[in-house]
C-alpha cells in the first residue's frame, strides 16, 4: 500500500524545536524507500545506533562566573573564513527528497553562509549547484578509473569554482543495507548521477550459484589504493582531503600522501557496521595528527552540545548530514537554514554555559567520560 506523500512545508511549525523534530515531517514528504535510502544504515545497524549513542558517554563541565569578551565561533578552514564549525556533508541523490534537491541546500546554507561538500552523485551538475551557491562549495569524490575522465571532471570543478576535493576512501563497496533492500529502493526517473553520465562503467560479473558473489565478480578491482590517493593529490588542481579514516595508522599514511585534510568517517554507519562510532576514534587520529592538517568528523551530530564535544576531542570543524536531509525534504531551503540556524545557536549556548569565549577555548577539559 503506498503512502501518500505530503508537500513540502510553506513555514516552519512552531513545534519544531530540535533537529530529531524534522524526522516525522521529511518520512511524510518522501517514498518509503526513498527514507530507507537516507535514513538507513548498513545491516543491523549497531554502527548507525552507536554514532548517535556515542555522544552521550561523555559529558561537559559547566563553568562558573565566566568573563566572556567578544565571544565567537569563527574559524578559518581551507583558508576559507566561516561563521560556525559547521558544514554541510556531501549526500547523494537529493531530489529523492525534495524536487529541487541540491540547489535547495546550497541555497538554505548560504543563507546561513554555510560550507556545503556536493557529492559526486548529486542529482543536479556540478555547475549548476555552484549556479545556485552563495557559500563556499566543496566536492566529494568516488574514485574513478578512467583518468581522461576524471581529469576532465576535476577542471570543470575548478573552473565552476569548488575550492577542495574530498574522496571517501572507506566504501570499496557498498555496505549490505537491509532497510533498503526491504524497501525496495530503486531510482526512480529522472533521477540519476549526473555528473558521472558519460564515464566508464564496469559491470559486475556474475557467476554461478554457489561461486564466490563479490570475489569473484571484478567490482574490487576499480577500489581505489594508496597509490591512487597519491596520484590524485599530485594531479588535483584543488587540496585533496580524505573522507573516511578510522584507523591512527590510515591518518599517519594519508599525511605521508600529502592530503590537505582528514574527516573521521564511518559513512554514516552505511557501510561496515560494527565499526565505532566515529567520535569515540576521533581523539586517536587527532594524536597522530598533531594539527598538521585540519581534521572533521561526521556521524551521530543531532545537538550543539554534540559539537562541543567533537571540537574538544579535537575536530576543527564537524559535518552533518541526515538532519540537514530531513530539513529539505520537510521544507526545502528554509529548513535547511533552520538545521543550521538551530544548531549553531544551541552551539553557542553550550560554549557560553561551559565557559568557551572562543574556540581556542575548547579542549579536552571539558569532558568527563559519563
Amino acid at each position: 500500500m503506498s503512502q501518500e506523500r505530503l508537500p513540502p512545508l510553506s513555514s516552519i511549525p512552531a513545534q519544531i524545536a530540535c533537529l530529531r523534530d524534522y524526522e516525522p515531517y521529511a518520512r511524510q514528504r518522501m517514498r518509503a524507500q526513498d527514507w530507507a535510502y537516507f535514513s538507513a544504515g548498513a545491516a543491523d545497524e549497531l554502527t548507525l545506533k552507536d554514532n548517535l549513542a556515542s555522544f552521550g558517554r561523555w559529558g561537559l563541565w559547566p563553568a562558573a562566573l565566566s568573563t566572556f569578551d567578544q565571544p565567537s565561533t569563527c574559524l578559518t578552514l581551507q583558508g576559507q573564513s566561516m561563521d560556525y564549525p559547521i558544514l554541510l556533508a556531501p549526500v547523494a541523490y537529493q531530489r529523492l527528497a525534495h524536487p529541487d534537491g541540491e540547489l535547495a541546500s546550497v541555497l538554505g546554507a548560504g543563507a546561513m553562509g554555510a560550507t556545503s561538500v556536493i557529492s559526486m552523485q548529486s542529482s543536479h551538475s556540478f555547475e549548476e549547484i555552484a549556479a545556485q551557491a552563495h557559500a563556499p562549495l566543496w566536492a566529494q569524490w568516488y574514485w574513478q578509473r578512467d583518468r581522461a575522465f576524471t581529469l576532465n571532471l576535476l577542471g570543470r570543478l575548478e573552473a565552476a569554482g569548488y575550492t577542495a576535493l574530498m574522496l571517501t576512501v572507506d566504501a570499496a563497496v557498498n555496505g549490505v543495507r537491509n532497510q533498503e533492500q526491504r524497501a525496495g529502493f530503486a531510482l526512480p526517473a529522472g533521477v540519476d548521477a549526473v555528473n558521472l553520465r558519460g564515464a566508464p562503467t564496469q559491470q559486475a560479473v556474475l557467476g554461478a550459484a554457489g561461486t564466490s558473489p563479490l570475489f569473484g565478480s571484478g567490482l574490487l578491482d576499480t577500489a581505489p589504493t594508496w597509490d591512487d590517493l597519491a596520484w590524485l593529490v599530485q594531479n588535483c588542481p584543488l587540496p585533496v582531503w580524505v573522507k573516511g579514516i578510522m584507523r591512527p595508522r590510515d591518518a599517519q599514511r594519508a599525511l605521508e600522501m600529502g592530503v590537505a585534510g582528514i574527516v573521521v568517517s564511518n559513512h554514516g554507519g552505511r557501510t561496515l557496521d560494527g565499526a565505532p562510532a566515529s567520535v569515540d576514534v576521533l581523539a586517536q587520529v587527532c594524536q597522530v595528527v598533531q594539527g598538521r592538517v585540519p581534521v572533521l568528523m561526521d556521524g551521530g551530530i543531532r545537538r550543539g552540545t554534540d559539537v562541543l564535544k567533537a571540537l574538544a576531542l579535537g575536530a576543527t570543524a564537524v559535518m552533518i548530514g541526515r538532519p540537514y536531509i530531513y530539513g529539505l525534504a520537510a521544507a526545502g531551503a528554509a529548513g535547511v537554514a533552520h538545521i543550521l540556524h538551530i544548531l549553531r545557536a544551541e552551539l553557542e549556548v553550550a560554549m557560553a554555559l561551559t565557559g568557551c569565549n572562543t574556540l581556542a577555548d575548547i579542549g579536552p577539559e571539558l569532558l568527563y567520560r559519563s
